[in-house]
């Protein structure tokens, strides 16, 4: 099948970008590495009567460090990540998640922002982004404003982005020295997508302990404070309190999907408490 007729643009600035996607009365879509919006184009799951081209937008290819954080465009590539061509906030996580996305001819192609905006519930960013309470920095013919990404996947395939703005960058604070993290991702074969992810996040000197239940149905479900999950994963394997957050996650218990997650937040935990010296 192909996609149905739409027309195409190439935008240089973000101004000209925002100012073409105003114009298209909510038919149009900006694209980026086309990766996930091109199939679903061609199966006319998207029918955009407007492509805006920002691949060669500057802002949306920026990256900087301001000390406190790391701001990469939304046009970063997953191989630029993956290869350390951009600054690293996460203290390896983004680079070791990058390198599991698909396929290395789609790493070159898709972008950080494309994944972020398409918001397939078992993609990586879009479950990664919460846990480390990164912030999307989106704009518009209102100008900019932030979202954070625990709050940016409204449900599957929505987000918080409206239909005439951009999504410009991401800001991810840095970790510390001492920060130990922890990704794993069940599927049957590398490069599809994923049926279950769990992730955690320790780092201590920052206050700050999550974990991330995703692949999910809807928007992933954040552990804000994930110590006494840890510390009964650690010490008992799932207990109540891992049962009380997969049933928050949405899942059912007995169901094929409660014991893949169970699973693979076990295993995020036992490789998060190697990496510090415990044992699972």
């Amino acid at each position: 099948m192909k996609s149905a007729p739409f027309d195409y643009t190439r935008a240089a600035q973000g101004s000209e970008a925002i100012a073409r996607l105003s114009g298209s009365q909510g038919l149009g879509k900006p694209v980026a590495g086309g990766q996930s919006l091109g199939p679903m184009m061609n199966m006319r799951l998207a029918q955009p009567a407007l492509l805006v081209d920002v691949r060669g937008v500057p802002e949306l290819l920026h990256c900087e460090d301001t000390g406190e954080a790391v701001v990469l465009g939304a046009a970063v590539t997953h191989a630029a990540i993956e290869d350390g061509r951009v600054p690293d906030a996460t203290r390896g996580l983004m680079a070791h998640v990058a390198q599991g996305i698909a396929y290395r001819a789609v790493r070159t192609r898709g972008t950080l922002g494309g994944s972020l905006a398409h918001a397939d519930p078992a993609a990586d960013w879009i479950n990664v982004m919460p846990l480390l309470d990164a912030r999307c920095i989106v704009a518009g013919p209102a100008g900019r404003r932030e979202i954070a990404c625990a709050a940016w996947m409204l449900g599957t395939f929505t987000t918080g982005l409206g239909e005439d703005e951009i999504l410009v960058s991401v800001r991810i604070p840095k970790l510390s020295a001492r920060a130990r993290w922890s990704y794993y991702k069940f599927n049957r074969k590398p490069g599809e997508f994923a049926e279950a992810i769990s992730a955690f996040l320790d780092d201590p000197a920052r206050g700050v302990c999550r974990a991330v239940i995703g692949a999910l149905d809807g928007p992933p479900h954040l552990v804000a404070n994930a110590r006494a999950l840890l510390e009964e994963l650690r010490t008992s394997g799932l207990g109540a309190l891992g049962r009380a957050e997969l049933k928050a996650a949405g899942l059912q218990a007995g169901s094929y999907e409660y014991r893949v997650h169970a699973v693979a937040l076990s295993r995020a935990a036992h490789a998060l408490l190697v990496s510090e010296g415990g044992t699972a």
